[in-house]
């Protein structure tokens, strides 16, 4: 259990950019269930260890009855809830457990809060931070960030492409991906990050790599493939000397593709197909930011009386 779920807090800590309020609720959620699938499996005589992968679906429905049987808030046992349907769907996604115990269960209504893209305007401030260097490191992170916020792609997935996975020459430049549920598909490529990719591939990385034999396209600087937590903290440094208010992470980046393609006129379908969402309703979030967006510029132009 231990790795898996440190593997979960860290990808919703880089990817999902939650707090740390809520990493450690969550952790705590994940320990509570612990704490009594081990006290049941050893009334029954099954010993005390979790056999964490191997949890079944009356397991997780004795669970949430124990719950409901305790003097939690209702918005209290939605959050343990939600922390159970997450921790699963991310071990299904990572190809850890084949079947969900939690796919039946209905998601629990609790208030979510809209993500917040970057402006335009923040977005060129932090694509500027990396050409103030003349450094192989510098060249890699510029290619970075031009391919995240001009393909919507999550870290994972960044940190995932090898070189092999890039088709930069010819007239449709691409990238290919398999994403979550291992569903592949392929990215097409302005000329901006395009052009970017190619002069890191021609003349930094092979500084990076030096004599490695290494396949990964994003290399730190020893060389070996980067990290999902190593090109957060890339992002993060380039945000701060940027100037931009507010957390920012890889998810950040995704989130601004989205709502900029949709405010930009794109159709959502095929914003769903880019971003890589099963479900549509996964994309539909986006809409809602855009009406924020401009509901909040309308309110700053004509400010009440």
């Amino acid at each position: 259990m231990d790795t898996s779920v440190t593997e979960f807090l860290e990808f919703l800590a880089v990817e999902k950019g939650a707090s740390g309020n809520t990493i450690a609720a969550y952790r705590n959620d994940l320990g509570q269930m612990e704490e009594f699938l081990a006290a049941a499996g050893k009334q029954n005589g099954n010993g005390a260890d979790v056999p964490w992968l191997a949890i079944n679906q009356n397991q997780v429905f004795e669970y949430i009855l124990h719950l409901k049987g305790q003097s939690y808030a209702e918005a209290t046992i939605a959050r343990k809830v939600a922390a159970v349907k997450s921790f699963f769907s991310f071990l299904q996604a990572e190809g850890k457990v084949k079947v969900n115990p939690t796919e039946t269960l209905a998601s629990p209504k609790v208030g979510k809060s809209l993500p917040k893209p970057l402006t335009v305007q923040e977005i060129d401030e932090l694509l500027e931070q990396p050409m103030r260097r003349a450094t192989p490191e510098a060249k890699r992170d510029r290619a970075m960030l031009e391919l995240m916020y001009a393909t919507g792609l999550r870290v994972t997935e960044l940190v995932s492409l090898d070189v092999t996975d890039c088709q930069i020459e010819g007239d449709k430049p691409h990238v290919r991906l398999v994403g979550k549920g291992n569903r592949e598909r392929q990215i097409p490529l302005l000329d901006q990050p395009a052009q970017e990719v190619s002069e890191y591939i021609r003349f930094a990385r092979p500084r990076l790599v030096g004599e490695r034999d290494e396949q990964a396209l994003f290399v730190n600087r020893r060389g070996e493939r980067l990290t999902r937590q190593g090109f957060w903290l890339i992002l993060k440094g380039y945000a701060q000397e940027a100037g931009i208010q507010g957390r920012v992470t890889p998810h950040t980046l995704r989130h601004s593709f989205a709502t900029h393609m949709l405010r930009g006129g794109m159709d959502i379908h095929k914003v769903q197909e880019l971003l890589g969402h099963a479900n549509i309703s996964t994309t539909q979030v986006y809409t809602q930011v855009s009406r924020e967006h401009i509901r909040e510029a309308y309110e700053k132009a004509h400010p009440r009386a």
